[in-house]
């Protein structure tokens, strides 16, 4: 028998109803039009990682690891699920824009979610590009507790 896809696993079904849910919450609309209420949590899944626009998240601990990349995120960062999730987060903008990039996850924590963030970020393979309109945005869980941070945008470029 074939083995679940990484992004497909209970586990990860769970986090993109989370993502998507969240979404809803912070921005009063939907990350993606094909997600509806009711919908099985694996269609949102399948549907939430083909979307066409990188979605990211990450956890809450003290050095955050991303938990979630959706197939254009990993693109975008030239990388494959196992490369990337694991990876802290911080690592996906180049040192010289980490504080920048910390400031606004700080901001985007006090405020629940932000829009209009713009940020330079580097791929696994070194390639620089600046990421523009993104949103950022908290993850709470169904206890209310917060889980994470999620961030997603379609308008970006290579540097």
């Amino acid at each position: 028998m074939a083995r679940e896809a990484a992004w497909l696993t209970a586990d990860k079904q769970r986090l993109a109803a989370v993502l998507l849910q969240s979404h809803q919450r912070a921005f009063s609309r939907p990350l993606i039009a094909s997600a509806q209420p009711g919908q099985p949590k694996r269609l949102l899944c399948q549907n939430l990682f083909a979307c066409g626009f990188p979605v990211l998240a990450h956890g809450t601990e003290q050095d955050p690891s991303l938990s979630y990349a959706n197939a254009a995120a990993l693109q975008l960062w030239d990388s494959h699920w196992d490369g990337l999730i694991g990876m802290p987060s911080r690592l996906t903008a180049p040192d010289s824009e980490r504080a920048e990039r910390s400031s606004a996850l700080g901001q985007a924590k006090r405020l629940d979610a932000v829009q209009n963030y713009r940020g330079i970020r580097i791929s696994r393979k070194g390639r620089r590009f600046m990421i523009n309109k993104a949103r950022i945005w908290t993850l709470w869980d169904a206890e209310e507790q917060v889980c994470g941070q999620a961030a997603c945008f379609s308008d970006w470029w290579w540097l």
